[in-house]
């Protein structure tokens, strides 16, 4: 089975860059790396709502979306790099619910944080990038500052709340234990 890595935080904050770096270091190595990318096109794509009107619905499918995509190319591969990780979608949520003033039930968050934590496990690493307001949005991004500023404070508070541990990806040692962690695959292929 695949090792996966998964890389957190709100649009415009260095995931794809760093999974980039991540996936020419694996594929230097001769591993085979598949990379699970953000699913809330295909989300809305479906019907659902996204982004500032995320639902409890949207975010199911989601965090459905990403665990079948994450179990599709661990079939036929050494490394998965799951650019927005399940805990996105509760981050992403809670924003939501937060700038338009509603609420789900209290079992809807239960279900959703209960699923997300579990399976948060299966991460051999999981990284959080830091917003920083300066840079600004990809030109295909949503425009809504507020909201992406929103994003990021609560995909952080969540992982708190979860007690899920993450990576900074800025951090020196983080390219060291990302090296290590990819030798380590290579030599139990």
């Amino acid at each position: 089975m695949a090792q996966m890595i998964g890389i957190t935080g709100t649009h415009s904050t260095g995931k794809s860059t760093f999974f980039e770096k991540v996936r020419q270091q694996a594929e230097r190595r001769g591993l085979r790396v598949a990379r699970v990318g953000d699913v809330a096109t295909r989300c809305q794509a479906a019907g659902f709502p996204i982004l500032s009107e995320h639902t409890f619905e949207s975010t199911l499918w989601i965090i459905a979306s990403v665990i079948s995509s994450e179990l599709e190319h661990a079939l036929k591969c050494d490394l998965v790099l799951v650019d927005r990780p399940v805990s996105d979608a509760i981050g992403y949520l809670e924003a939501a619910l937060a700038l338009t003033h509603r609420t789900i039930t209290e079992a809807e968050r239960n279900y959703l944080y209960t699923l997300v934590k579990m399976h948060s496990s299966s991460y051999a690493m999981l990284f959080k990038t830091e917003l920083d307001k300066t840079i600004p949005l990809g030109d295909d991004r949503d425009p809504d500052l507020d909201f992406r500023a929103a994003a990021d404070e609560h995909i952080t508070r969540s992982l708190k709340e979860l007690r899920i541990p993450t990576l900074n990806p800025e951090a020196p040692e983080s390219q060291c234990l990302v090296e290590d962690f990819l030798d380590k695959i290579l030599v139990s292929r």
